[in-house]
C-alpha cells in the first residue's frame, strides 16, 4: 500500500527504509500513561475478574495504537494534516485513558466514545487523504468495520454491569477479526495481505517502541516503589527484591532486543508479503508480550514492597503468569516470523508452571528470583546461539 497519487500528497515517499518521526514518538508518550493506568488497574484488583478487565482494556489500548501505526506507515507524519491528526488523537487518548480506573464504573462512556471517535475518525481521515490512491478501497472496508466496532464500544459505555464487558469484547473482536478477514465488506469484497505493502522496517520499529513503552513503565514502577521504601529505611530483603526486579526487566529486554527484534525487522522488510508478517507477528502477537510486561511490572511493585509474603495466590500468579505470558508471546512471535518451534521458550513456560506448584510455600522474593532466572537463562541461550531463528 503506497498511497501514491493521493491528491493531498500525504503519502510517505522514501527511497529507502522509512524512519520513525518525532511526532510519532510524541504520539507514543500518551501510551506510557495508558500502560501505567493498566498496571495500576491490575494492582487495584489482582483477581481473575480484574485481570480479565485489564486484558480487555489493554486490547482496546493496543488496537487504537496499532491502527494508528498502520496509518502512519502509509501517510507522512511530517505533513501538517497528518501531524494535526496525530495530535488530535493524543488529546482523545489522554481523556480516554484517564478514565481507566473507573472504566467499569461511572466513566465507561468516556472510553467507549473515545474508542469510537479514534477508530472512525482516523479511518475517515485516511480515506480522504488517500482519495484517488490504491488504498482508498481498503480504507472504505476498514471504515465500515470501525463503524461497527465504534458503535459497540459506545453501547458498552452506556451499558452497566457485565453487559459493558461483553459489548467491549465484541468491539475488540470486530477490530481483530477485520484484519484476519481482510476487512470483507459486502459490495467491496476483501483485501489480501499482499496488497498491504507496508514499509516493514518502520512497522517493526513502531511495535518495538511499544515494547519499550511497557518496559519503561516497569522501570518506573520499580523506581517509584524503591523511592517509597528509602524514606523509611530499606531492608536487605527489599533491596534484594529491587535488584531482582531490575534484573528481570533487563532479561525481558534482552530476550526481545538482543537477537530477534532486528532480525525480525530485516525479515519483514525483505518479505514479498510484509502485510502478512505485520498482521500476525506484530499486530496480533505483540500485545501478548506487552500484557506479560504489564503483569510483571505489577508483580515487581508487590514483591519489592513485601518480599517475605508467602502463599498469596494473586502475588504468585502475577510473578509467574506475567513471565510466562511474555515468554509464550515471544515464542509465538518466533513461530510467526521464522516458522520454527522455539523449544527453549516452551520449556521455560513449563518450568514456570512447575514453580506454580511450589508457589504456596515459597516467599515472593524467592519466586521472583526463580522467574528472573528463567528469563535470563533463555536470553543467555539465545545470545550463545548467536542467531534468532532456533528456539
Amino acid at each position: 500500500m503506497t498511497g501514491r497519487g493521493a491528491p493531498l500528497d500525504l503519502a510517505r515517499r522514501t527511497s529507502g527504509a522509512a524512519r520513525v518521526t518525532n511526532v510519532e514518538l510524541f504520539f507514543d508518550l500518551v501510551y506510557v500513561f495508558a500502560v501505567t493506568q493498566l498496571s495500576h488497574h491490575l494492582l487495584h484488583d489482582p483477581t481473575i475478574t480484574g485481570a480479565l478487565q485489564t486484558a480487555l482494556l489493554l486490547a482496546m489500548v493496543w488496537l487504537v495504537w496499532a491502527y494508528t501505526a498502520w496509518v502512519t506507515n502509509w501517510l507522512d507524519p511530517e505533513r501538517m494534516p497528518v501531524r494535526l491528526m496525530l495530535i488530535t488523537l493524543v488529546l482523545v487518548a489522554l481523556v480516554m485513558w484517564a478514565a481507566v480506573p473507573e472504566a467499569f464504573g461511572g466513566l465507561g462512556l468516556i472510553i467507549g466514545i473515545g474508542y469510537a471517535v479514534t477508530q472512525i475518525g482516523r479511518s475517515v481521515f485516511a480515506l480522504v487523504a488517500l482519495r484517488g490512491g490504491p488504498l482508498r478501497q481498503n480504507f472504505q472496508r476498514i471504515l465500515a468495520w470501525c463503524v461497527v466496532s465504534g458503535a459497540l464500544a459506545v453501547a458498552g459505555g452506556i451499558a452497566t454491569g457485565p453487559a459493558r464487558a461483553w459489548l467491549w469484547l465484541a468491539a475488540v473482536g470486530v477490530d481483530l477479526l477485520g484484519g484476519v478477514a481482510g476487512f470483507y465488506t459486502p459490495g467491496l469484497g476483501r483485501s489480501t495481505t499482499t496488497e498491504w505493502t507496508i514499509e516493514g522496517n518502520h512497522f517493526a520499529e513502531r511495535c518495538q517502541a511499544f515494547i519499550l513503552i511497557a518496559l519503561g513503565e516497569s522501570i518506573v514502577v520499580i523506581g517509584a516503589t524503591l523511592s517509597g521504601l528509602l524514606g523509611r529505611g530499606i531492608t536487605a530483603a527489599e533491596a534484594g527484591a529491587f535488584l531482582i526486579a531490575v534484573i528481570g526487566s533487563v532479561g525481558l529486554w534482552w530476550l526481545y532486543f538482543d537477537r530477534s527484534a532486528d532480525e525480525a525487522a530485516r525479515v519483514i522488510a525483505a518479505s514479498a508479503d510484509p502485510g502478512r508478517i505485520g498482521r500476525t507477528a506484530y499486530h496480533l502477537i505483540h500485545p501478548v508480550m506487552v500484557a506479560g510486561i504489564i503483569v510483571v511490572a505489577a508483580a515487581d511493585e508487590v514483591v519489592v514492597s513485601g518480599p517475605g509474603v508467602t502463599g498469596v495466590a494473586s502475588t504468585s500468579w502475577l510473578i509467574l503468569g506475567g513471565t510466562a505470558l511474555f515468554i509464550a508471546g515471544h515464542a509465538a512471535f518466533k513461530v510467526a516470523v521464522w516458522r520454527v518451534v522455539p523449544w527453549s521458550r516452551l520449556a521455560a513456560v513449563a518450568v514456570l508452571g512447575l514453580l506454580g506448584a511450589a508457589a504456596p510455600h515459597v516467599p515472593a522474593l524467592g519466586l521472583s528470583a526463580a522467574a528472573a532466572a528463567v528469563v535470563i537463562t533463555v536470553a543467555a541461550l539465545d545470545h550463545h546461539r548467536g542467531r534468532p531463528a532456533p528456539g
